[in-house]
């Protein structure tokens, strides 16, 4: 038999548990939605909208999965993504160190302006940023994308990966300088494996918002081999707008690589966030 205190501890997260049902419910059905409907043809969407295919159309998948423009898009996407995150937590992480560990003259003032980045919104950046792409000749070039990604990557990156860092007691420190142990050798071979949980975490944010991004792609790129993923939805949507059901399926696929990788990726992102909330 249930003690009461036991029993009054369950009613009172029943509200919790149904509000992450519904939110779940919510968040899953346009996804299952735009399934399924990939496997319809255009006329059944029209005369049912919400049934099941009758019959299954595999070949709104099958015939993108053998489109060569569909796997330049993922191997675009996914070349920008990695390489964005590469340099943006290489970047961030040296300095985040320098200013997490070295007392010096405008370190805080250095730090306030790193985080007056995330008040920065993106759009307002986009005129200049593409004059001076054109001015390096950096249009319809990887490097055009990535650098921008990278640098604008970076507050949040440095404010994440800071407190990870602040929190390393300086005792370890200076154990490590008794032992011969050089500022950059404390950074590489002790600091960075103690943060892992940290660099995990603005990994998987890293690659979520370069694979996400659409607004600096279709700037910077107007030959189709560089199109990414988001661009390549747009542009397949405005090719076959009247196919409905071949967007949805193209879309179903566009999201697929995305989802599994934060299937993979969602502890390391969770456990980084709580340990962090955890040490702060």
């Amino acid at each position: 038999m249930t003690s009461p205190p036991v029993l009054r501890r369950r009613l009172r997260a029943v509200p919790l548990y149904v509000t992450v049902w519904v939110v779940g419910v919510v968040m899953v059905t346009p996804l299952l939605y735009a399934l399924v409907s990939g496997f319809k043809s255009t006329d059944q969407l029209s005369d049912n909208a919400f049934g099941l295919p009758s019959p299954w159309v595999v070949s709104n998948y099958t015939g993108l999965l053998s489109d060569g423009a569909f796997w330049r898009a993922i191997g675009s996407s996914t070349l920008i993504a990695v390489a964005t995150t590469v340099l943006t937590v290489a970047t961030a992480a040296l300095a985040a160190f320098a200013l997490a560990r070295f007392a010096f003259r405008g370190r805080e003032l250095l730090f306030t302006l790193f985080t007056m980045g995330l008040m920065f919104p993106f759009a307002v950046a986009i005129l200049p940023l593409f004059i001076l792409l054109r001015t390096f000749g950096l249009l319809d070039n990887p490097w055009g994308v990535i650098l921008p990604q990278a640098a604008f990557g970076l507050p949040m990156t440095i404010v994440i990966l800071r407190g990870f860092f602040r929190a390393i007691p300086g005792e370890l420190e200076e154990a490590a300088t008794l032992d011969g142990c050089s500022p950059f050798g404390f950074f590489w071979r002790i600091l960075l494996p103690m943060a892992r949980p940290a660099l995990g975490t603005v990994s998987v944010l890293a690659v979520v918002t370069s694979w996400n991004n659409f607004l600096l792609p279709l700037l910077v790129f107007s030959d189709s081999t560089w199109w990414t993923i988001p661009v390549g939805v747009q542009q397949f949507q405005g090719q076959y707008g009247t196919d409905i059901a071949r967007v949805f399926a193209y879309l179903v696929l566009a999201m697929a690589p995305a989802l599994a990788f934060y299937a993979v990726a969602e502890r390391q992102l969770i456990g980084g966030i709580t340990m962090g909330a955890t040490k702060g």
